[in-house]
C-alpha cells in the first residue's frame, strides 16, 4: 500500500473544477492511502472563500478521524530551512522567493520522513527541492 499526499496545487485545481471536487481527493483507489498535511490545510484555509471553507473543514474532519494528518516536527522545520539556504545558492533566489517556498520545503521534508509521496502540479519547485534533498514526488 502506497501513501500519497496532495500538494495545495492539486486541491486548488479541484476547487476550480467543481465545488465538491476536493472531497473526492480523499480516495485515490485500491492500494493507496491518502494523507493531508497540516501545511496544506493552512494554505487552503488562508486562500479559501467562505463557501470553500466548509469543504476544507470537512477535509480536516475526515483526515483527523482517519488519523492521517501529517504534522511537521522540529527536524522537518530545520531541514526545510537548510534546504532553502542551499536552494538560494543553487538558483539565486532572494529572501522573498525563499519565503514563498517555505511551505513546499516543509511539506517535502515531512513527507520524506514518513515515506509519503507528494503529488503536485508544481513540477519546477518540487524537482529543484528533490535535487537538493531527495524525496518521493510526482506530477499530476
Amino acid at each position: 500500500m502506497s501513501a500519497v499526499l496532495f500538494d495545495t496545487s492539486i486541491y486548488v485545481t479541484a476547487f476550480r473544477t467543481g465545488a465538491d471536487r476536493p472531497i473526492h481527493l480523499r480516495h485515490l483507489g485500491p492500494g493507496s492511502t491518502i494523507w493531508v498535511s497540516a501545511v496544506v490545510l493552512a494554505e487552503l484555509y488562508a486562500g479559501a472563500h467562505s463557501r470553500d471553507a466548509k469543504i476544507v473543514e470537512q477535509l480536516e474532519y475526515d483526515f483527523t478521524k482517519a488519523k492521517r494528518i501529517l504534522v511537521p516536527n522540529l527536524k522537518d522545520w530545520t531541514l526545510a530551512g537548510k534546504v532553502l539556504a542551499r536552494f538560494s545558492s543553487a538558483y539565486d533566489y532572494e529572501a522573498t522567493g525563499k519565503a514563498r517556498l517555505m511551505s513546499d520545503a516543509l511539506l517535502a521534508m515531512s513527507a520524506a520522513r514518513q515515506g509519503i509521496t507528494i503529488v503536485t502540479a508544481n513540477q519546477r519547485d518540487f524537482a529543484r527541492l528533490a535535487g537538493l534533498r531527495p524525496f518521493s514526488w510526482r506530477s499530476m
